[in-house]
């Protein structure tokens, strides 16, 4: 797609396609250190070792107020815009919903290095103080899967089909992470059975608030295992 045609789709939230809320420096910690993330997990060790990677001190880390979440913010930008730079090369226009399929499962392939720790990640984007960021980043998430998918929706159905693909992104997510198919085939299952349960509205609400409760409930028990009284 050219960016007149980006244009062009008034719907397609574009204004935050160039967003990059990270400083060189930053980026670079953060480029190194999700490279410990499958030996140090989403922790500021990982951030201090990407730090010394690069040459800076540990004292460097202070640049990341929101801690360990850096790093699962940064892992979620990139992936996001690694498809708004690729596309889906070759791709049927005539086959939206293929389209999103695949685009929904490359996304979902960017975790494999680090799936094995990305429970570490949906505990920590599950936190109150770190919720509204990763809703954010999500949302943004869906409206680019189908906008490279060819949706070219211009009424109200603009904003359930996002929710929609909200739900059903984070569900396949959630189930990745205890996936032990080879190459994630139960994954691409369970992402095909939501994405045809996806006509209800009803069931797409309800997988959503699902996926928060769970969530929820996995930071609460998290809690709980280290002593704190919920």
């Amino acid at each position: 797609f050219s960016r007149n045609q980006c244009v062009r789709r008034q719907y397609h939230s574009y204004e935050h396609d160039n967003v990059r809320p990270f400083s060189p420096t930053e980026s670079a910690i953060l480029s190194h250190g999700i490279a410990h993330v499958p030996t140090k997990g989403f922790h500021v060790d990982a951030l201090t070792c990407g730090a010394r990677d690069v040459g800076y001190q540990d004292v460097s880390v202070n640049l990341f107020p929101a801690g360990a979440f850096a790093l699962v913010n940064y892992h979620l930008l990139t992936q996001r815009l690694a498809i708004a730079d690729s596309g889906l090369p070759n791709m049927d226009k005539n086959d939206v919903a293929l389209n999103i399929k695949e685009l929904v499962l490359r996304r979902l392939h960017g975790n494999k290095p680090i799936v094995h720790r990305w429970q570490e990640a949906l505990a920590l984007m599950a936190t109150p103080s770190h919720l509204p960021t990763s809703l954010r980043e999500l949302s943004f998430l869906s409206d680019e899967i189908l906008f490279q998918a060819g949706d070219t929706s211009v009424d109200t159905s603009w904003y359930t089909k996002r929710a929609a693909l909200s739900a059903v992104y984070a569900s396949s997510e959630l189930f990745m992470t205890t996936d032990k198919s080879t190459d994630f085939i139960e994954t691409e299952a369970f992402l095909s059975r939501r994405l045809e349960e996806s006509s209800s509205l009803g069931q797409l609400l309800s997988g959503a608030g699902t996926w928060l409760g769970v969530q929820t409930m996995g930071v609460v028990n998290g809690l709980r295992s280290k002593g704190v009284r919920i």
